[in-house]
């Protein structure tokens, strides 16, 4: 799923927390932060034979559940809930393209994007496109399931904060900047094609 995705979980599950815990400032966003940061390893994507950032350690289900564990050792919610999120934004990833879960180098999901075929093809798929990100970009948006779930999650992540945390309103506001960057990225793509 985009980043916007995993922010707008972030603040769901936030303000859920902020309604049984009353956390403060830098504790609401440090849930919204581990929502999403996993997917800045992006930069790294470099140290993958694929440069798929997907198959890095960070995309893998260890960096959550160690957080996840040592909240529960210290008896700490709010390293629970983070532990937690980091969890939720990975098995989400499962859904769309895939991810190496485990880390042991095969990829892991259900996959809803991509067939096994054209997953052996791929470089000839993206042979077919002017910038072969195009493929990936526009399978995801041509999906009208995901585009479904990215307006269910924005509605929820809205609902949750207005309902639960609407001191942190300002808190919602780099979702859109996100989602603005995603779709920019589709409109620029979209453009290059069919020049």
């Amino acid at each position: 799923m985009h980043i916007n995705v995993h922010y707008a979980i972030g603040v769901v599950v936030a303000s859920i927390s902020h309604y049984f815990l009353n956390l403060n400032l830098i504790e609401y966003s440090l849930i919204i932060f581990c929502a999403f940061i996993i997917d800045f390893d992006i930069v790294f994507s470099k140290y993958d034979k694929d440069n798929n950032h997907r198959n890095l350690i960070t995309h893998s289900i260890w960096p959550g559940s160690v957080m996840l564990l040592v909240g529960l050792i210290l008896l700490y919610p709010l390293i629970v809930i983070c532990g937690a999120v980091l969890i939720i934004h990975i098995l989400i990833d499962t859904f769309d393209w895939g991810i190496n879960l485990f880390y042991t180098g095969k990829t892991i999901g259900v996959r809803l994007l991509i067939s096994r075929e054209e997953e052996k093809n791929i470089k000839e798929i993206l042979s077919n496109y002017k910038v072969g990100h195009s493929f990936f970009v526009f399978r995801y948006y041509g999906s009208k399931g995901f585009v479904s779930v990215e307006v269910i999650v924005f509605v929820l992540m809205m609902i949750a904060n207005i309902f639960l945390a609407v001191e942190f309103w300002y808190l919602v506001l780099p979702y859109f900047f996100f989602f603005g960057f995603h779709f920019y990225e589709y409109k620029k793509l979209k453009n290059i094609e069919n020049s």
